[in-house]
């Protein structure tokens, strides 16, 4: 089906990571529904993702979208990557998300990669193990995120200067 679809609303971008069709057998043949995982971000470190069932395909996604933007969850970004080496774990998905050198780009699958662009990074490696599940990639992608910490938030934290 669709695969990484985006569209811009406002400020925020959208973006389509899958969109599957269910089939429930009935007396007249099959019945088919359609749910479709979204991911929305601001690109200034803001993204959170959806997930919306329906008869139809475009209202799955309206359904997602607005879904996604009631989940959104701040970032802490450094420049146009990541402050360090994070990983991300839900389900049996596991997602290592690494810093990366200025012009690297997003080394990673359509799932991890509509996350980081989503939320606006431009350079980060990242490798997925076990599940390539979407949604569960999807989710291990921004709770590795969420773990981020900038230096002067964790000298903060621990009361302690990290010189």
């Amino acid at each position: 089906m669709a695969e990484a679809e985006a569209t811009v609303q406002g400020e925020l971008i959208e973006k389509v990571i899958k969109i599957r069709r269910c089939a429930a057998v009935i007396k007249g043949g099959r019945r088919f529904s359609f749910t479709a995982l979204v991911v929305v971000g601001d690109q200034k470190g803001r993204v959170g993702w959806g997930y919306g069932k329906a008869n139809e395909v475009p209202p799955a996604v309206e359904k997602a979208i607005k879904d996604a933007q009631r989940n959104m969850v701040p970032i802490q970004l450094e420049e146009t990557t990541i402050p360090h080496e994070v990983i991300g774990e839900y389900g049996a998905s596991k997602v290592i998300l690494l810093p990366a050198a200025p012009g690297t780009g997003i080394i990673a699958g359509p799932a991890v990669r509509a996350v980081c662009e989503a939320c606006g990074i431009k350079d980060v490696l990242t490798k997925s193990f076990r599940s390539h599940n979407p949604l569960n990639l999807v989710k291990a992608t921004i709770l590795g995120l969420q773990q981020c910490h900038s230096r002067t938030e964790l000298e903060r934290l621990r009361g302690v200067p990290l010189s």
